[in-house]
C-alpha cells in the first residue's frame, strides 16, 4: 500500500484565518490527504488564568481563529467535501471556559435585548488529564470539584460560503462554521456542500468537552492537535452540513429562531434519507418523526445549531454518500486514536 499522503501545519500568530470565504488558501491539497493540524483556542491563547477577561486580553471580531483554509484540489460547486476526523486530541493540559457579557442562552443579549445588567465577566480554568481523559471542574465561589470526562471535538469547520459572502468564524450557516455540536467527535465524517473552486476548507475552536447547547455560551476551549482525512465526492450535492458515525447519520440546520433550525435540520435528513435509501419524502418523514433524535448544539451563536439524528441500524438499506464513511473509516483505521 502506498504511503498516505500528510500534510502537517502548526501556524504561527498572524497565520490563522478569521471567517469563512475572503481569506487566501494556506495550501493546496489533493483529495485523498491527511491534515495534520494544531488549532488554536477561540480564545487565540490569550485567555490563561482566572484573571484574564475576554474583553480585555481579545479583541472582538478577532476571536476564534481557523486553521486554514485549504483549497481541495477539484472541488467544484455542487459537490461535497468530506471531512473525516481521525484524532482530536487537547494540546495542553488547561482549557478555559468563561461568562461573556450579552452573550449566552441564559442572560440578556444584544438580539434580546433588555433592560437586565450583563453577567459578570467570569473565568474558569479546567484542568485536563489527558492520560486519565478526564476534565477537573473547579467552582469559583466554594471549594467543589467535579470531574468530568474528556470528550473532544471541534466546534467550527467549514468551507467558503455560497454568492460571494465572507461570514465571520463565529457564525454557523449552510457552509458549516461555528455550528458547536458535540457530535463532531474522532470517528465521524462531517460532509459540506462545495459553494466555490477549491471549497476552502478550515477548522478550529477545540472543545475539551461541551454540554449540548452549549448554554453559557463558550465550552471547555483548548488547543488541540488534530489529524483529518480529506476526500471529495464529485457531483454529489450537501445543502447543509451532515455528519456520518459508525451508528447514526446526523443533519445539521443553523438559523434564527431556534425551531426553525429544528425545521431545517429534520428536513435535510427526510431527504437524505428518500436520496440515499429509497423511501418517499412522507415516509422519511414518517420515520424520522418516530425514530428520530434532536440533539441541541448550540443556542447562543449568532444562529442557532440543532442537529436531526437516526440510527443506521433501523434504517433499511442504502448508501449514503456512496459509502464514503466507510471507506474513510477504514482508510484511516492504522493512525486512528486507540
Amino acid at each position: 500500500m502506498n504511503d498516505p499522503r500528510i500534510l502537517t501545519v502548526r501556524p504561527e500568530e498572524g497565520e490563522y484565518a478569521w471567517t469563512f470565504g475572503g481569506a487566501a488558501p494556506v495550501a493546496r491539497i489533493e483529495p485523498g490527504t491527511f491534515l495534520d493540524v494544531y488549532t488554536e483556542d477561540c480564545f487565540a491563547g490569550k485567555v490563561r488564568s482566572e484573571k484574564d477577561l475576554v474583553s480585555e486580553v481579545c479583541a472582538f471580531p478577532f476571536l476564534n481563529p481557523q486553521t486554514g483554509p485549504f483549497h481541495v484540489v477539484g472541488a467544484e460547486p455542487g459537490d461535497t467535501v468530506a471531512v473525516h476526523f481521525v484524532s482530536i486530541e487537547p494540546a495542553r493540559d488547561w482549557a478555559a471556559s468563561t461568562t461573556v457579557p450579552l452573550f449566552g442562552a441564559l442572560t440578556s443579549t444584544h438580539a434580546t435585548a433588555s433592560l437586565q445588567a450583563p453577567l459578570p465577566e467570569v473565568v474558569w480554568m479546567w484542568q485536563l488529564d489527558r492520560a486519565r481523559r478526564t476534565c477537573l471542574f473547579s467552582a469559583r465561589d466554594s471549594d467543589i470539584q467535579v470531574e468530568l470526562p474528556m470528550d473532544p471535538m471541534h466546534g467550527t469547520v467549514g468551507v467558503a460560503p455560497a454568492n460571494l459572502e465572507v461570514r465571520s468564524a463565529l457564525v454557523p450557516d449552510a457552509h458549516g462554521g461555528n455550528m458547536d455540536t458535540p457530535e463532531m467527535r474522532a470517528g465521524v465524517t462531517c460532509y459540506l456542500g462545495v459553494n466555490v473552486e477549491g471549497a476552502l476548507l478550515s477548522l478550529g475552536d477545540g472543545h475539551a468537552r461541551q454540554g449540548e447547547g452549549e448554554t453559557c455560551g463558550v465550552a471547555v476551549e483548548c488547543a488541540m492537535n488534530t489529524v483529518v482525512l480529506v476526500e471529495l465526492l464529485k457531483g454529489v450535492a450537501t445543502p447543509w452540513p451532515r455528519i456520518e458515525s459508525d451508528t447514526h447519520l446526523m443533519s445539521t440546520g443553523s438559523a434564527r429562531p431556534l425551531e426553525d433550525a429544528f425545521r431545517i435540520s429534520q428536513l435535510d435528513l427526510v431527504q437524505w434519507l428518500a436520496r440515499d435509501y429509497g423511501l418517499s419524502e412522507l415516509d422519511a418523514y414518517q420515520l424520522v418523526g418516530q425514530a428520530g433524535e434532536a440533539p441541541l448544539a448550540n443556542v447562543c451563536d449568532t444562529n442557532y445549531t440543532c442537529v436531526a439524528k437516526i440510527r443506521k441500524e433501523w434504517l433499511p438499506s442504502g448508501d449514503p454518500h456512496r459509502g464514503l464513511h466507510r471507506h474513510l473509516r477504514e482508510t484511516a483505521a492504522p493512525l486512528s486514536s486507540p
